[in-house]
């Protein structure tokens, strides 16, 4: 039985994650901040007959993600994702394109913002990383976002939001290249426009379509296309 983890895990993606693997029979280990707050998860949880375990993981609390490791060692991680994330105060879902604008920067909630986006991501694979090691699929998966591509930004602005994205690239990238030796396969990966808080009620497709294209994509990931930006429809996207 293949096992995923998988942070942020209380809603949106990451709870589809969640039940798509828990319903093929996958071993889930899911976490969120604060599991209590989210009833759908609590539900899937008890029907899964033990397929999924929760725990409390907050991505900034560094020295809470070596407790985990610690707690978990000896289990092999076949696929870790990625998947908590923020936009900030400032948020696409809200404000569209006038958030996080030239002149109105919120530079302590964009700090906050790195620390999730950038650096959480970071920290979750020095802490993880011999748990995917020892796995048959070695796979680390970070959700980034298009808004990331440098190649692709004809809109300007989204200042907090897209450098923290680009930033978590740079690091699946290099993460590629360190860690190809062990046999591990990292990528950033987006998950398409999604109705969820973050992407807001009018982005046109559902966190179904969107993980269960990103499934195949993980799925059908090998070291040739290791340390490459892709989308959840497998098609592959500019830096």
């Amino acid at each position: 039985m293949p096992t995923v983890l998988i942070t942020g895990a209380g809603r949106g993606l990451g709870l589809e994650f969640v039940r798509q693997y828990a319903a093929d029979g996958w071993s889930v280990l899911a976490t969120a901040r604060d599991p209590a707050k989210y009833a759908e998860l609590e539900t899937l949880t008890k029907a899964a007959a033990g397929r999924i375990r929760v725990f409390v993981l907050d991505v900034v609390d560094h020295a809470a993600i070596d407790a985990l490791a610690e707690r978990l060692a000896g289990t092999p991680i076949d696929v870790l994702i990625n998947n908590a994330g923020t936009m900030g105060a400032q948020s696409f879902a809200g404000q569209g394109m006038q958030a996080q604008r030239l002149g109105k920067s919120d530079y302590e909630d964009w700090m906050h913002t790195f620390r999730v986006n950038t650096l959480g991501p970071m920290k979750m694979a020095e802490a993880f990383v011999d748990h995917v090691a020892a796995s048959a699929q070695k796979k680390i998966v970070t959700l980034s976002s298009v808004i990331a591509s440098i190649g692709s930004n004809n809109l300007g602005g989204l200042y907090a939001y897209r450098s923290t994205k680009t930033g978590v690239n740079a690091i699946m990238r290099s993460m590629a290249l360190d860690l190809a030796r062990r046999g591990i396969i990292a990528v950033p990966l987006h998950p398409g426009w999604t109705a969820t808080a973050m992407g807001g009620a009018n982005a046109p497709m559902r966190p179904q379509h969107s993980v269960a294209g990103m499934r195949q994509v993980i799925a059908g990931l090998t070291k040739e296309k290791s340390g490459r930006f892709w989308q959840y429809d497998g098609k592959e996207l500019p830096w």
